[in-house]
């Protein structure tokens, strides 16, 4: 036997290894096994059947994402060395089989696959349930992901730490009560098979250990599972955590800043696109379509709040739940006239209601957030124009860096150039600006931060100089120019940067 051959050990003990499974297992010049932590290894070892392990791989990788690759990779090598290799999986070969997947698209129709027992074959004969009938089977690692919007009977496997069951019954106690039934399967096909129903709420409590041989089930009835917010905040913890995208792992609140910004802008820009209507008019009558480009642009301005949410999250300093209870409760308190006994007849009485609750939370707290669009005519022309120069310039060079132009080169010299313009009879403003943010960009730094930065230490410059003039008497407001220049200068030494 030449090639790759894939088999199945079935969910249990050797018992539950078929027979086709069993003569390619004999037949293998060389036999490697997933992990050696199944049942069924132990069982066949003990008749004879040896086999090379991958659980160092498990032991020694940093994330399980990394440990498919290095798994696929050695058995390609093992098969181009001639030998006649047999994988054996647990399970079943194509149910929740991440190597096989990549070994199929790494060798397509070469690739042969044994069929075996999955541990879903035995679920749904300990449930008595015929998976025709809409059930499902979901991953508990991603489940959030895998159970967006489903509803109905869901098997919900890989339920192999007592993290991931909690994850789980948090995940379902948004939309179903604490008491509603769920089933632990457990060990299925095995001496310690265990298959115990009980509340919702129990399901990470008690003497229930959770290990790789668990699986949960629960019956929705028509309520959906893991809603789309939950599902956007699930992909974002995916594109942060291991395994995921570089970009977004390396991301910070303060680098993210500006990307918050631009979004609000190219929102803003969107609306402006927007036909104008009044309260009361026929959105109906509206031109399909108008409304894509608000659409598009909302979900990236959600994003940006919901990553920060993330990050705040992984700090231990706040949720998104915290965030949208925090902003439900905020919104309850500033509508009295909603929801309290307040009277306001206007628009104007609702502001200034609104702002003087804003001020008293404030005194108290004191006392202790793709439509495809047609082909550009310019590589700049979907730039928003409502940007501030400082957030559009940068976009300007990005899209330069795109054909390979380099606008930071020579950046220095320009702005030496244009400074010199400027102390003399001519020069612009505008270009000495351009030109330093070239220099940030050159640097890699960020001119809207870098100029935000600058600001806020004159303004604490500013501060500084009420002080001293306090301290010596001096009332700003009728000083002579010369001595609030003096203040300043003063001010400013203290804080040479």
């Amino acid at each position: 036997m030449a090639g790759l051959t894939v088999v199945g050990l079935g969910p249990g003990g050797a018992d539950l290894v078929l027979p086709a499974a069993r003569q390619a297992l004999e037949a293998a010049r060389r036999r490697f096994v997933r992990t050696a932590r199944h049942p069924a290894v132990e069982e066949l070892r003990a008749e004879g059947v040896e086999f090379e392990a991958f659980d160092r791989i498990y032991e020694q990788a940093s994330d399980l994402d990394a440990v498919y690759p290095a798994i696929v990779a050695e058995l390609l090598a093992a098969t181009e060395a001639g030998d006649g290799v047999v994988y054996a999986v647990p399970g079943s070969p194509v149910v929740a089989e991440r190597t096989v997947v990549l070994l199929r698209e790494a060798l397509g129709d070469e690739l042969v696959v044994v069929p075996g027992v999955s541990f879903a074959d035995l679920a749904w004969t300990r449930l008595g349930i015929d998976p025709l009938g809409g059930a499902r089977v979901v991953d508990a690692r991603a489940f959030a992901i895998d159970a967006a919007n489903a509803c109905g009977p869901l098997l919900i496997a890989q339920c192999d730490t007592p993290m991931l069951v909690s994850d789980v019954k948090l995940s379902l106690l948004d939309v179903l009560d604490a008491g509603h039934e769920v089933v632990v399967l457990a060990h299925l096909g095995l001496s310690t098979e265990r298959v115990a129903r009980l509340p919702l709420e129990d399901l990470d409590r008690g003497s229930f250990v959770p290990d790789h041989l668990t699986s949960v089930f629960v019956d929705t009835g028509g309520i959906a599972i893991a809603p789309e917010f939950a599902r956007l905040v699930a992909l974002t913890e995916r594109l942060r955590g291991p395994g995921g995208c570089p970009w977004d792992a390396k991301q910070t609140h303060h680098s993210l800043a500006r990307h918050l910004l631009e979004e609000a802008y190219e929102v803003v820009e969107a609306i402006e696109g927007l036909p104008s209507a009044a309260p009361g008019d026929d959105l109906d009558a509206i031109e399909p379509g108008a409304y894509e480009a608000l659409e598009d642009e909302l979900g990236d301005l959600l994003f940006q709040a919901v990553i920060h949410s993330v990050l705040a999250a992984e700090a231990g300093a706040f949720t998104i739940a915290d965030v949208l209870r925090g902003i439900h409760d905020k919104l309850v308190r500033r509508h009295p006239h909603v929801f309290g006994d307040v009277e306001l007849d206007t628009a104007d009485d609702v502001v200034r209601n609104w702002e003087q609750i804003k001020r008293g939370e404030k005194t108290a707290a004191a006392g202790h957030g793709e439509i495809d669009p047609a082909p550009p005519v310019s590589l700049v022309a979907g730039i928003a124009t409502t940007l501030p120069g400082l957030l559009y310039l940068p976009k300007v060079f990005r899209k330069a860096t795109a054909i390979g132009l380099d606008l930071g080169a020579g950046a220095l010299a320009e702005l030496e150039t244009e400074v010199a313009a400027l102390a003399g009879s001519g020069g612009d403003v505008g270009a000495v600006i351009a030109a330093a943010a070239a220099v940030a960009w050159s640097r890699d730094v960020d001119p809207e931060a870098a100029l935000r930065a600058a600001a806020e230490r004159r303004r604490d410059w500013f501060v500084r100089m009420e002080q001293i003039a306090a301290e010596r008497g001096v009332d700003l407001a009728a000083a002579d120019p010369v001595v609030a220049t003096e203040l300043w200068d003063l001010a400013r030494g203290a804080d040479p940067a």
